[in-house]
């Protein structure tokens, strides 16, 4: 990390020789729609994302929200690709950085992080839990209540102690509704 705090090895100002991961700063709430642009425009486009459950009017519903809130990225080739298009397209505020060439992600951070999804884009992360582990609940009714890992089946099911209207009571929930407590805090 360079004492101005940026990541990124490159000299600001210079451009990158070869391609790399370029991070997007989108309108609020654009995030999906600046992808679909950028794609139609032929732009290889990366939008992790992360399922969140969601309550309203009594129902729960999960819904698919951006992992990083504003941004997305987009694979430039600054020598090769019409990468100033990217900043006049729908949904995109800008390409971060100075306006004559913008800065790249660090080296190997979007390929881990894409590593760790799905094809689609979302973070799949399978952490190993063991009985007696402490758990936050992510996905379904029980969305965010903290419990107590009991068992784990080859089904891909999970036994968790939950406290419900003032007692304990063993829920059993697909594996991918819960994570450590320590990643949840």
């Amino acid at each position: 990390m360079r004492a101005d705090g940026d990541l990124s090895n490159e000299p600001h100002g210079e451009a990158v020789a070869h391609p790399r991961w370029f991070a997007v700063n989108c309108l609020s709430n654009r995030e999906f729609l600046a992808a679909a642009q950028l794609r139609r425009q032929g732009f290889a486009v990366f939008l992790p994302g992360r399922r969140f459950t969601r309550r309203h009017a009594r129902k729960f519903d999960t819904v698919l929200r951006p992992l990083f809130p504003g941004y997305l990225f987009v694979h430039l080739d600054l020598d090769r690709d019409r990468w100033r298009s990217v900043n006049g397209t729908l949904g995109v505020v800008r390409l971060v950085g100075p306006s004559d060439a913008p800065w790249p992600a660090p080296s190997g951070a979007i390929e881990e992080i894409r590593k760790a999804c799905d094809e689609r884009g979302v973070v799949c992360a399978r952490e190993e839990l063991a009985p007696g582990d402490s758990i936050r609940v992510t996905r379904g009714p029980f969305a965010d209540l903290l419990g107590q890992l009991e068992r784990l089946d080859g089904a891909g099911r999970v036994a968790v102690l939950l406290e419900l209207m003032g007692r304990r009571t063993t829920v059993a929930l697909p594996h991918d509704h819960v994570v450590s407590a320590k990643l949840a805090a």
